[in-house]
């Protein structure tokens, strides 16, 4: 396990080092470059398409590089293999952060490498138990979490600098150097990992598309899975929507400290890396003992709630700053710790849900449905931003009112989520054979 969680902090410096500063070099590079205060808003509608379109891309192929780790390749290959394809990518955009085609081919293949890769790591993470040590998953799940957090904090603080002081080729091309370590120390691992043998094309469409067992578990699944984009779309705006707006904001947090926009998404971070081990280890295990089922819906549901709020004080902001105000950077730090506690709520829940609720040939297939459904919440996001950018009919969804519109969308998706989720029954699997079922939600 060390080598898998050491390699995921390298590989989430190398994906979010570059995420951080992706919206506001867009926008400088190639939308804006003259700063002119009438293509402000365009320009950022155009960088936001770009950016969700590229995750869209990324988190939607997971189900390609789960089905060939399940059925043909193997996790191990599938994991090494893109990950040099991966570190190919990064090249390109340190290259081309000049020329707009060669920078969107970069972005292409970072996109083919990371999400290649993503549902297969999560799920040889889970590979690495079995039914006596079955009860440590969650715990190891939150571990992984962590690491991610950790890379990502590491990198939305130095990328930005670099960026800076560097220029855009430094920036892109060191998260490229951490790239590189994480598949040296993925492959450093290689005789340590327990590896769970494809099960051939034949097979694995059989368990897929065939009746029984199978096809009721993956049918669950997407039960619960449908409800999750609303949450994505909500927390994939701290990456690229509110960057842009806290280039707009006082970001004095004290005197002699003005972070650059970029940085401020650090503090959702942090604050994760703190709550994370707090709710595992603390929280969820004294309402346990305290007789309060903390079940994975319900806290899948409470967390969708929770991201809600966050939302609600971004909106509260950009009111403020639709007024003519320059409103404090405090209130987004706010917003990113709230929205932070959300997502860790349901984020770590839905990395072991994946795992736990398929049988053993459907294992990467279902965390790869999981990781789908951050791309479909990147679609719409893009879709929705490319039509404000043309003047469509969305157009109507600026200012306060584009987040309005996002916390009403999630108020429906938990009033219908927690209607299905307490009708809902469950079967977790872990190893060969399904435990005893568990009673409705």
């Amino acid at each position: 396990m060390p080598f898998i969680i050491g390699s995921e902090v390298a590989e989430r410096f190398s994906y979010y080092g570059m995420l951080a500063i992706l919206p506001t070099f867009l926008v400088a590079q190639f939308f804006n470059p003259g700063r002119d205060a009438s293509l402000t808003a365009g320009a950022e509608a155009r960088a936001n398409e770009l950016v969700h379109s590229f995750a869209a891309l990324g988190y939607a192929l997971p189900v390609v590089g789960a089905l060939l780790a399940d059925w043909v390749l193997g996790k191990y290959r599938v994991i090494l293999y893109l990950s040099i394809l991966y570190c190919g990518g990064h090249a390109l955009l340190a290259v081309f952060s000049e020329d707009l085609p060669g920078f969107q081919l970069g972005l292409l293949v970072v996109a083919v490498g990371m999400g290649g890769i993503k549902s297969s790591v999560t799920a040889n993470l889970g590979d690495q138990f079995d039914q006596r040590t079955a009860h440590l998953l969650p715990k190891a799940y939150g571990w992984f979490q962590m690491a991610i957090d950790v890379g990502a904090a590491v990198a939305t603080v130095l990328t930005p600098l670099l960026y800076a002081h560097y220029g855009a080729a430094v920036a892109f091309g060191v998260p490229g150097v951490l790239m590189g370590a994480a598949a040296l120390t993925f492959w450093a691992g290689r005789r340590r990992y327990v590896r769970v043998p494809p099960t051939g094309l034949r097979a694995g469409l059989r368990h897929t598309l065939g009746p029984g067992e199978s096809r009721a578990a993956l049918r669950r699944v997407l039960t619960v899975f449908a409800f999750v984009p609303a949450l994505w779309m909500l927390n994939e705006q701290t990456s690229s929507e509110w960057v842009l707006q806290a280039t707009h904001l006082n970001r004095e947090l004290w005197p002699g400290f003005r972070p650059l926009a970029e940085q401020l998404q650090v503090t959702g971070i942090v604050f994760g890396i703190g709550l994370n081990p707090l709710l595992t280890y603390g929280l969820y295990p004294a309402l346990a003992r305290r007789g309060v089922r903390v079940t994975a819906l319900r806290r899948m549901g409470a967390g969708m709630v929770i991201a809600a709020l966050a939302v609600l004080i971004i909106g509260g902001v950009q009111r403020s700053l639709d007024a003519g105000n320059t409103p404090s950077a405090w209130w987004q730090v706010l917003a990113y710790c709230v929205n932070t506690t959300g997502v860790i709520m349901v984020a770590i829940t839905g990395l072991e849900y994946a795992y736990t609720h398929a049988p053993k040939a459907l294992k990467s297939l279902t965390t790869s449905l999981w990781i789908l459904t951050i791309a479909v919440a990147n679609f719409g996001l893009s879709l929705l931003h490319g039509n404000i950018a043309r003047g469509g009919w969305l157009t109507g969804l600026h200012g306060a009112n584009f987040y309005w519109f996002f916390v009403a969308l999630m108020g429906l998706n938990v009033a219908l989520f927690a209607l299905v989720a307490s009708r809902l029954e469950e079967k977790i699997y872990v190893g060969p054979a399904p435990t005893v079922p568990l009673p409705a939600q």
